[in-house]
């Protein structure tokens, strides 16, 4: 598929690859509003250059209902709150020192242009080639200069990668701020323990991993919740056929045997924390998930933090 301007957008058009504009369109939508909790100048590119999503809203005035509507309202200050979480996350590890940064399925986030990193940051981008692609072709077009050094990867991250990673330049002896936004929903549960695996065995000490689960299975009548009702009626996706639904892995406590630090947290307590963001609610699609936020401490491995409900 290509756009009208020649713009390739195969690798976004189906499946995980839809979501990525999901999330690119929610940001969009954030970043117009006056009490943003994140800005992305560049996420109305990504949604106007695909097909599929060029008559998707990228501003609050263009969501009928507003905060109400359980897709771009709701769904959408969830991602919204996603971000800023992350953000800070990775931006707190940076200014303590880390240089290295790994987005892992980098999707359509432009972090490594719209943070402001310290001076001699590296970040690395994994994703698809076709993602990549689409991702490169948008920015080059929005004239898009990175704050910090960005190194891409097309690699499937069912696979193995940690090779690839290592020819980019990636050093494994100095500390690196991991990612996974909106991952490991979708990777079959083989995949995700090896690649906790490899994220450990390439982690020095001060290394950080941030990354999103669902922590226990949802109830049919979770199942039929207007966020997932609306993805699939309004858009396509169909987000519960993407989620991998055979048991999940028990990463944070394979993290915690490992010798990492882990907290749990779930998105209400980031609600809390700035005052915006979604609340929850009856049979809701999102009362599942947590956010993991694990440390390699920096004078040798401890324990694992149960789940923690206060202020991160």
């Amino acid at each position: 598929m290509r756009t009208p301007t020649g713009v390739s957008a195969q690798g976004v058009a189906a499946g995980v690859g839809r979501t990525a504009l999901l999330v690119a369109a929610a940001r969009a939508i954030e970043t117009h509003r006056p009490d943003a909790l994140a800005r992305d100048p560049f996420a109305e590119h990504f949604v106007r250059a695909a097909p599929v999503s060029a008559d998707w809203p990228v501003h609050p005035d263009q969501v009928p209902g507003g905060d109400a509507d359980p897709l771009w309202g709701r769904l959408g200050r969830y991602f919204a709150l996603r971000t800023r979480a992350l953000d800070d996350r990775l931006l707190r590890a940076a200014r303590a020192g880390v240089r290295q940064v790994v987005l892992l399925g980098a999707g359509l986030d432009s972090r490594a242009y719209r943070l402001d990193w310290p001076p001699g940051c590296t970040v690395h981008e994994i994703d698809t080639e076709e993602v990549l692609t689409f991702k490169q072709a948008v920015l080059d077009r929005a004239d898009a200069v990175p704050a910090a050094e960005r190194r891409t990867l097309a690699a499937d991250l069912r696979h193995d990668w940690a090779e690839a990673l290592l020819d980019t330049g990636f050093d494994p002896a100095e500390p690196t701020a991991w990612l996974a936004e909106g991952l490991l929903l979708y990777l079959p549960a083989s995949a995700e323990r090896r690649l906790i695996a490899t994220v450990d065995r390439l982690s020095a000490s001060g290394s950080g991993l941030a990354y999103e689960i669902k922590e226990v299975s949802e109830s049919p009548r979770v199942r039929a919740n207007p966020v997932y009702v609306a993805a699939r009626q309004r858009l396509g996706i169909d987000l519960l056929s993407l989620f991998d639904t055979r048991p999940r892995p028990d990463s944070a406590g394979e993290l915690a045997d490992r010798g990492w630090t882990v907290r749990v947290r779930t998105p209400f307590d980031f609600t809390a924390l700035h005052g915006r963001g979604p609340r929850p609610e009856p049979d809701d699609a999102l009362a599942a998930n947590r956010w993991v936020f694990a440390t390699v401490p920096a004078a040798g491995r401890g324990g694992w933090a149960p789940v923690a409900r206060s202020a991160p």
